[in-house]
């Protein structure tokens, strides 16, 4: 099929969708898309699944059936649901101290820090005093223990701030010390191969083949994109310049940047930000949060109830707009705009974004090979969240 643009949007929608198809279209030609594909389920039914552009950010090769990206933190929203579900089968207490699990985590203050404090980004750790080399970030072992060393930036447990990067280590270390298995391991076995998930927390080499090359999208004009650009607010752009700021700090605890095409650091076990996927698999697994998917449930509705709870609502003291969290989610705000008021999701920075709507019954996944600048709210994923809500 093709769209509006002309480009050839490949896939299938159901009766009433077809708006979802015709943002899909206009995002190659006013939005600068390069290749991209999204997937809408309702009610555990697929009712979108497109895919249209190159395969590469900087290749001629069409992307696929198949094709996979990585997705940077919307693998947070996969992630979380690990600890969600340890704590939904008995093994985990949110409301311990994460030393209970991680006795070298009680040092230099960090005694109090609650489990909850590390999925609502309350634990006061988003940075570390000496930065990590890319190679260490992806060992397995220097993320783990350089936070079990640091000290928190803010009292845990008072205030929020965005984990970018240490969410991931975090996380993962928890669930290592809780189940013996790795949090890639762990996605694997209990939540893609039941539901048949073309998701990786550490990228296979056989599978290697499928995954595109991310890089800069380029930037429309103001008359091609047909839209108003904001310039942001001067207090965000001067936190993002300012190398002492914690924003500045928290995106940058691997220094220098590790390059996201490089097959070591997607093989890597990075659940902040390196987990690969495709539209499909990331629309599945939030549809499977909401309700059953061909027999298979992953939230029980008391979960669901915590995964969308506010933990975490205000000033955030690293992205420095207003934020809201639950526990591992992005609410919807202003911030993270989502389909309404109960939806929970976690968006990529630059382009991916993934999300579930109790209320509707839509859960939703967007998966691009070209980065842009913002952190959230990326303008393509919006319009096809608009184009998703003028549907439904």
């Amino acid at each position: 099929m093709s769209g509006s643009a002309g480009v050839d949007v490949q896939g299938t929608v159901a009766a009433g969708f077809e708006p979802v198809r015709d943002a899909f279209a206009r995002n190659f030609e006013r939005l600068g898309e390069r290749g991209a594909a999204v997937t809408v389920y309702r009610d555990g039914h697929k009712v979108v699944d497109l895919w249209a552009g190159t395969r590469d950010v900087d290749g001629p090769e069409p992307w696929a059936l198949d094709t996979a990206q990585i997705v940077r933190s919307a693998t947070k929203g996969v992630a979380a649901a690990v600890p969600l579900l340890l704590h939904q089968r008995g093994h985990i207490d949110l409301d311990a101290p994460v030393g209970t699990y991680w006795p070298e985590f009680k040092a230099a203050g960090k005694e109090r820090v609650l489990v909850r404090h590390l999925l609502s980004h309350r634990a006061g750790v988003p940075v570390l005093d000496r930065p990590l080399t890319p190679a260490q970030a992806i060992d397995g072992e220097s993320g783990a223990r350089a936070l079990a060393a640091q000290r928190p930036v803010w009292e845990p447990g008072t205030d929020h701030g965005y984990h970018a990067h240490t969410y991931g280590w975090l996380i993962a270390e928890l669930v290592r010390r809780v189940t013996g298995r790795t949090i890639g391991r762990w996605i694997a076995e209990e939540i893609a191969r039941p539901l048949g998930l073309d998701f990786w927390v550490g990228l296979p080499a056989e599978e290697a083949h499928r995954v595109g090359r991310i890089g800069v999208a380029k930037e429309p004009s103001p008359a091609a994109g047909g839209e108003l650009r904001l310039r942001p607010k001067r207090s965000v752009a001067e936190a993002y310049a300012d190398p002492s700021s914690l924003t500045r700090r928290a995106f940058g605890v691997i220094d220098p940047l590790p390059d996201e095409n490089d097959p070591a650091y997607r093989a890597a076990e990075l659940p902040a930000a390196a987990g690969i996927s495709t539209a499909r698999a990331l629309a599945r697994v939030y549809a499977a949060m909401l309700g059953p998917v061909d027999g298979h449930r992953l939230f029980a509705p008391a979960t669901l109830t915590l995964a969308r709870t506010e933990e975490s609502a205000g000033p955030d003291r690293v992205l420095v707009v207003a934020t809201r969290f639950g526990l591992g989610y992005m609410l919807h705000g202003p911030a993270a705009p989502l389909l309404g008021p109960g939806s929970f999701g976690h968006p990529g920075r630059g382009g991916s974004l993934g999300f579930a709507d109790p209320e509707s019954g839509i859960a939703f996944g967007y998966v691009t090979n070209g980065m842009r600048k913002g952190v959230t709210a990326d303008p393509r994923a919006q319009a096809l969240v608009r184009a998703v809500r003028s549907a439904t």
